[in-house]
């Protein structure tokens, strides 16, 4: 049997990316790293009340993602995460110290412009785009874009299909 090494999360970033030197950066190779952290909240039962339990994780993004994603990733930004674990190790003055870090696969942004305080009415938020309101108008991009159907519209089927 195979080993399973997959973890999927959906929490806040807790500060701007590009806000500190070890948050994003070129390593040797030239590939781009991002490190973030976010916060993921989870409510459980204590007796007769819910609490909210708070949990931080610590991301790394690389390459091309890592790049176009920079503009977007500002605190209190929704994202989802998929990628796996990595355990790194090491000694310091004779202690053994150990981080387990998440590594990123893909990165999806959610909500919209206005999901936090920080980029609420800003120009420079991720883009949004919205479904068709009805298949008469595609108003999801804005700015009158219109999809030219490809071939056939299926109109022209027969009423009784033969499977």
């Amino acid at each position: 049997m195979t080993d399973l090494n997959h973890v999927v999360l959906i929490g806040r970033l807790t500060q701007d990316l590009g806000s500190d030197e070890r948050s994003f950066g070129y390593v040797g190779n030239g590939q781009a790293r991002a490190n973030v952290s976010i916060a993921v909240n989870r409510s459980k039962k204590n007796g007769d009340q819910w609490v909210e339990e708070v949990n931080y994780f610590n991301i790394t993004i690389w390459g091309k993602t890592a790049e176009n994603l920079k503009p977007y990733l500002t605190k209190g930004k929704q994202i989802c995460v998929e990628g796996h674990l990595k355990q790194d190790r090491w000694e310091k003055d004779g202690q053994k110290q150990s981080r387990v870090t998440i590594v990123a696969d893909q990165v999806q942004l959610l909500g919209g412009r206005g999901d936090n305080s920080q980029s609420s009415g800003s120009a420079g938020g991720a883009p949004r785009f919205q479904p068709a309101s009805n298949a008469g108008q595609n108003s999801g991009f804005g700015g009158g874009y219109s999809s030219e159907p490809y071939g056939d519209t299926g109109s022209d089927f027969p009423e009784d299909i033969p499977f």
